[in-house]
């Protein structure tokens, strides 16, 4: 999930010049090169490796978020206005869940696996390994500041590995929670929290890492990449992007407009995953705006204002970003603001123009645009004339419709029926694909990002069969090398 056009969780820019280092800078490079020494003492040391103290600190990580329910679901609240039901589903419980799918499978996803040697090697042995990369930095984002910082940290210590969280600066009370709570639960000497914003991720982003996971946006995601590269660092980048809903006539159009709402409104919208837009077929437009009107009012009143079951925007800077997107279309429903309290109306648009500036970049808020194209064959030009999203939702009673979507059109997840809920499958990996990310996890997939895969070979001395291989090269040799390579 991304936070959009935020320039934090990140760093800066590169400007023409660098400015001049401050004390906040200084102190941020002493403390960020002082953080990742001590953890790679402590992964040099062999701490981590054992699978025993993996498991230690992942129930560890559960009880503390079962037992401090109320703390973490207060800080969400206050960051973004969360509803503890919301708060419970998206974050604290969802990482209770991606912890006890990790515990049950982590022993499987770890054994060696054998893998077959060619006979002009026998007698050998072959296998893969899995091995920690050594100390990894997360840098997480505002959104969903609580699941987003500690789902890859689970999969990081799963497969052994030392980690620096950075949560975002944009959600405080969030960040603090982790800041304080973190130290006290988990091992120390291997784990650790680094609070601030643009100097401390900047000293961050110096240091060499073995991985850097950042989850935000393509702006600052180029910034992660390009310091990452100075020491040839891996990168997951999970990023964004606008995820359309296709509508087709025909389908349950009621039920398909209250998953639409549901998935993009959650959170005030403010969800990488959530229906961007929708793209009506035919004459689906009207009707699924009738729909949608009815499904807002159903979730969330006649005043979602108030509603204790909508959220807020995450500041002024985000709550002007998107009260100018508007007038890019006909009101629907919605439209209603308060830049006070950060309120924003789940927002329906008709009679959008492709062109205009809500359909230019990832919306990341309660605004949906209706946009109108007369058949699928327009539907999936529309879609691979663009950006590749995070993902892409549709709404269809069609068999012919699903395999034309799945096998020309390309998207980090394709979900027929529902919005954002793919994220809760563990066996399913969670990544973009271009401009919406590198990489994905979740489950044995984020052992994977987290992990090097070795190959291991095993020959025995004895019986040297590879003389056949050595020089001087005679005819039979020769002979004998083409028939068994």
């Amino acid at each position: 999930m991304s936070a959009s056009t935020e320039t934090t969780p990140g760093t800066t820019a590169p400007a023409e010049s660098a400015p001049a280092p401050t004390d906040a800078t200084s102190a941020a490079a002493t403390c960020a090169a002082a953080t990742v020494a001590r953890l790679g003492a402590a992964f040099t040391a062999g701490r981590t490796k054992p699978v025993a103290w993996r498991k230690a600190q992942l129930r560890a990580l559960r009880r503390l978020l079962v037992e401090q329910e109320d703390v973490f679901a207060a800080a969400l609240h206050a960051d973004l206005g969360k509803h503890a039901a919301e708060a419970y589903t998206t974050e604290i419980g969802f990482t209770v869940s991606e912890i006890d799918h990790t515990l049950r499978h982590l022993d499987r996803w770890l054994r060696p696996s054998r893998v077959p040697v060619p006979l002009a090697l026998q007698p050998a042995r072959a296998r893969t390994v899995r091995e920690p990369l050594g100390t990894v930095l997360v840098i997480s984002p505002w959104n969903y500041p609580l699941q987003l910082a500690l789902a890859p940290l689970v999969g990081a210590i799963a497969a052994g590995n030392c980690v620096v969280v950075k949560p975002s600066e944009l959600a405080p009370a969030t960040s603090a929670a982790l800041a304080h709570w973190l130290p006290r639960t988990l091992d120390p000497q291997a784990v650790a929290v680094v609070e601030g914003g643009v100097p401390e991720t900047t000293a961050l982003l110096e240091q060499r890492f073995d991985h850097v996971f950042y989850t935000g946006n393509g702006t600052v995601a180029r910034i992660v990449m390009t310091a990452a590269a100075r020491h040839l660092t891996p990168v997951t980048l999970e990023l964004g992007g606008k995820s359309p809903a296709v509508v087709e006539p025909g389908t349950d159009l009621a039920t398909a407009a209250r998953r639409i709402a549901w998935g993009k409104f959650m959170n005030a919208g403010q969800t990488c995953v959530a229906p961007d837009y929708v793209l009506a077929i035919g004459g689906s437009a009207t009707a699924i705006e009738a729909h949608l009107t009815a499904a807002v009012r159903e979730m969330y009143g006649t005043d979602p204002k108030e509603s204790p079951d909508y959220g807020r925007i995450v500041n002024e800077r985000h709550f002007d970003r998107l009260t100018a997107l508007l007038g890019d279309g006909r009101i629907v429903t919605g439209g209603d603001h308060d830049r006070a309290e950060r309120y924003l109306a789940p927002t329906v648009l008709a009679d959008v123009d492709p062109e205009a500036p809500v359909m230019r970049e990832e919306i990341f808020g309660p605004v949906l645009p209706i946009v109108s194209v007369p058949d699928l064959d327009a539907a999936i030009a529309f879609i691979t004339a663009r950006d590749k999203p995070l993902a892409l939702y549709a709404f269809t009673a069609s068999a012919r419709t699903k395999h034309r979507l799945t096998t020309e059109t390309s998207s980090g997840a394709l979900s027929f029926g529902v919005p954002n809920a793919h994220l809760t499958v563990p066996g399913l990996p969670f990544g973009g694909v271009g401009e919406s990310g590198i990489g994905a996890y979740h489950g044995a997939h984020t052992i994977d990002t987290f992990s090097h895969t070795k190959a291991v070979l095993d020959k025995p001395l004895p019986a040297d069969t590879l003389r056949l291989a050595y020089p001087p090269f005679t005819p039979l040799k020769s002979r004998i090398l083409r028939r068994f390579l």
